[in-house]
């Protein structure tokens, strides 16, 4: 996607800019309580889009002294914002205005001006639409389309993707109940078709908050992820078990692995056994074995295996982390614990 959803939301932004200036000039020609439901709509999606677009800038931060893990956040503090948006402006403001023309019924005034801007306004709202699905389609590797939008961590083409379907849809109710307030003389189908666009963009807003306050919360990261984690763990000959997996979505694009791991102090000594021999003969001439050392060699090479065996076991955690990174992108930040308990709840099968 580009820029983590940024093309996605800087075309929305222009293209609802745009139909927001012309659907307020048709309202204001026509009267048209739909009209100005959709005015009202493209109006919030602007806005919103500008929040969005704002988020994206600001979860773009380094981390720092006070945020170590970075702003990421941001971007799900936005986006909830938006929805927020979404609910008071595009259905708050819409319903009312449909309800009060439906008591109160006024015949609008509907030339081929509003058709035109509806028609626009269709073809605009098509194309943003179009362009988030492509981004989704880019980005979404060989996961199913609803399963990649139910599953994402970014908020921001959720966003978009949503807004600019109701957006779409909203053009052909209006159009329908203009068309029909037009044929029939009667403001009640205008009127109607204003609330329906409004209930149709707070089902939105209710959608896209439940589930930008989700990410804010810290979810786990996707569990076929998660498993080929551990699965990746589990293969290494320094592994014996892995346990206590934590993990949590930080932001759109990081993700962080937390575990502790058993390791493998046989497998990691038996790599020390050429330099054990070695260093034997180097401190005792003739020795062979620890139990011929003095006790200020004995000293002296305990001192020295022990560093030895911490660098290896430190190069060892450096080296899956880095790997981990490397198989796995988004995992930004990744904790592996010793663990001495040799009972795992992901463990290797006894050979």
């Amino acid at each position: 996607m580009a820029a983590g959803g940024k093309g996605a939301v800087f075309i929305a932004l222009i293209g609802n800019g745009f139909l927001t200036i012309i659907k307020f000039v048709a309202f204001v020609l026509s009267q048209s309580p739909a009209m100005l439901s959709e005015a009202i709509h493209s109006f919030a999606d602007t806005a919103n889009q500008g929040l969005l677009f704002w988020g994206i800038q600001r979860s773009k931060r380094p981390a720092d002294e006070r945020y170590h893990w970075g702003y990421g956040g941001e971007r799900f503090l936005f986006a909830l914002l938006s929805a927020v948006g979404i609910f008071v402006l595009g259905c708050g403001v819409t319903v009312y205005h449909g309800v009060h023309s439906f008591l109160h019924p006024v015949e609008p005034d509907i030339s081929w001006l509003t058709f035109a801007v509806l028609g626009i306004s269709l073809v605009v709202d098509g194309f943003v639409l179009t362009s988030a699905i492509r981004e989704v389609f880019a980005i979404k590797g060989e996961k199913p389309f609803w399963r990649y939008v139910r599953e994402t961590s970014d908020p921001t083409i959720l966003a978009v993707l949503f807004e600019d379907f109701v957006a779409t849809l909203g053009v052909l109710i209006a159009m329908a109940g203009i068309g029909l307030a037009y044929l029939t003389g009667s403001a009640l189908f205008d009127a109607g078709a204003s609330i329906l666009i409004g209930l149709m963009l707070g089902g939105i807003a209710i959608w896209l908050g439940v589930r930008n306050r989700e990410l804010i919360l810290g979810p786990s990261i996707p569990s076929d992820i998660e498993t080929s984690v551990i699965a990746f763990l589990l293969e290494q000959p320094t592994v014996e078990g892995v346990r206590k997996v934590r993990t949590r979505i930080v932001a759109s694009d990081r993700f962080a692995f937390a575990a502790e791991i058993d390791y493998n102090g046989h497998y990691l000594g038996e790599q020390q056994a050429q330099w054990v021999a070695e260093k034997l003969a180097e401190l005792g001439g003739e020795a062979t074995a620890i139990s011929d050392l003095s006790e200020a060699q004995l000293s002296e090479f305990s001192s020295i295996f022990g560093e030895r065996m911490l660098s290896a076991l430190s190069a060892e955690i450096d080296r899956i982390e880095k790997e981990l990174r490397t198989r796995f992108p988004r995992l930004r930040h990744v904790d592996l614990e010793s663990d001495d308990l040799k009972t795992s709840q992901n463990a290797k099968p006894a050979a």
